[in-house]
């Protein structure tokens, strides 16, 4: 049995990284909630930006942006949302499992020149880094993003590639929150923007438990042949703007499925952390009593020996 001495440091130890692991419990339990209603607050603009995509892609001899025309997939970009930091159980892996089985399926090789990757979060920077992969652009700490605007460089630089024809399309893998211990990752093609894409990007948004799992809109919401609408000045023009919006829009919910599937996963884990902590600590106080009694009993017949033998 251990001494007295190494059991009560163990003890310490032990109760000191259960304080730690409880408080990024609790920190992370705050994070994911405010990624939620962030999410879910952005949904009314996209809402109205999606039924009018939908209306003026429907429209005969508009002549479409580039970002909503499909074309010949010659090239194409692959972007990875991961976390900065590690403790977040299997999240980071996850996302990498379903890129690795998607370029599997597709017989895609990482190291052909014609693939552009962007890695957001520094796991997927340093997974990319070990694939030898073309990374053309890379962005840290997005897992406290709160506002689009910090988002909009990486929609800028997802759309600068394509109109520049270094790919023609993009395929963004991330997780998306389903519920505070379930988190799914998935593979969602961004560029070209189209109609069904932002759609279910939208309806992505929705957790599938919880306070928050009534925000959905029916079906009904996105028939739009029976609204009427004056387009000014033209369908051309609010297109050219609209599409970049949409991008920017889907990559911002994007960031913010990946936050509250972070914190989520995070939360999970260092719950988990706690409970084993708090067990072993009782593990360790009973092994200390235990060590503390014999050392006790063991005095005490020290001294009725000696009494004895007087």
């Amino acid at each position: 049995m251990a001494s007295t001495q190494n059991l009560k440091r163990r003890i310490k130890s032990v109760t000191n990284i259960g304080t730690i692991t409880k408080a990024m419990e609790l920190v992370a339990a705050t994070k994911m909630r405010r990624s939620q209603e962030l999410a879910l607050a952005s949904r009314p603009y996209a809402y109205t930006a999606i039924e009018l995509l939908g209306i003026l892609a429907n429209l005969k001899d508009v002549e479409l942006p580039e970002l909503l025309r499909p074309r010949e997939i010659q090239r194409s970009a692959f972007v990875l949302v991961t976390s900065d930091k590690g403790l977040a159980g299997s999240f980071n892996s996850a996302v990498i499992k379903k890129f690795e089985n998607f370029i599997k399926e597709k017989n895609i090789d990482i190291a052909d020149s014609r693939n552009s990757f962007i890695a957001i979060g520094q796991k997927a920077k340093t997974y990319l880094e070990r694939k030898k992969a073309n990374i053309v652009a890379s962005f840290n700490r997005i897992g406290d993003f709160t506002r689009q605007e910090e988002t909009d460089p990486i929609a800028e630089a997802i759309i600068a590639g394509y109109m520049n024809h270094d790919f023609d399309s993009a395929i963004v893998f991330f997780s998306t929150f389903v519920t505070a211990l379930r988190q799914d990752a998935v593979a969602r093609e961004f560029l070209p923007v189209t109609y069904d894409a932002v759609k279910q990007s939208i309806e992505d948004t929705i957790p599938r438990a919880g306070k928050y799992s009534n925000y959905a809109k029916s079906e009904s919401f996105f028939e739009t042949t029976t609204r009427d609408y004056i387009i000014e000045p033209s369908a051309k023009e609010v297109l050219d703007e609209l599409a970049p919006q949409l991008l920017k829009t889907r990559i911002y919910n994007a960031v913010l499925e990946a936050n509250a599937s972070e914190h989520s996963a995070r939360r999970v884990a260092m719950k988990n952390a706690s409970d084993n902590a708090s067990e072993l600590s009782e593990a360790l106080n009973l092994d200390y009593n235990k060590s503390r009694q014999a050392a006790i009993t063991n005095a005490i017949i020290e001294v009725t020996s000696g009494a004895n033998t007087t």
